[in-house]
Order: C-alpha cells, then sequence, then structure tokens
C-alpha cells in the first residue's frame, strides 16, 4: 500500500485514482499520521447506508444557499452575508 502526504494527494488526485482503479490502496496522511484511505468503489466496498441520501441533501443546501447570495454583493458583502 503506497502512502502520500495530503498535500501530493492533492496535487496527484487523478494518478491516484487511476492507480486506485487497477487495484492499489492509497493511504493519506496529515503529518505523518494516516488520516484517509482511497480504496476502490466495488460490491465489496459499497457506499454506507444513507450516505447517497446524505450527500445529496448537503447538495441542496449548497444550492439553496447560492441563491440567496446577490450576485451584486462584492466579495466583502458576499462573506459578511455567508457569517449571518
Amino acid at each position: 500500500m503506497k502512502s502520500y502526504a495530503i498535500f501530493e494527494a492533492k496535487n496527484r488526485l487523478s494518478e491516484l485514482v487511476a492507480a486506485v482503479q487497477n487495484g492499489d490502496e492509497i493511504t493519506i496522511t496529515r503529518h505523518g499520521t494516516p488520516v484517509a484511505r482511497l480504496v476502490a468503489m466495488d460490491s465489496a466496498n459499497p457506499p454506507l447506508e444513507g450516505q447517497a441520501q446524505s450527500v445529496q441533501a448537503q447538495m441542496q443546501v449548497l444550492a439553496d444557499l447560492g441563491l440567496t447570495i446577490s450576485p451584486l454583493l462584492d466579495v466583502k458583502d458576499a462573506i459578511q452575508t455567508g457569517r449571518d
């Protein structure tokens, strides 16, 4: 199993996904400590129950948030609106 620091994994994500599709498992570390494992999706690794619905709900929250921000706001005002 190969191991990559988070920064390197971010910069090589496409390459790492291709490696995982070919059967590799990748460990991602932060400051030398393993924090995540990148593995292929297949019948042996199904998504967690309810995970798809949770992701869909969060995507809807983000979409709704996008509708509430006026395109006429400058960046400073948009940031403040997001904090309110």
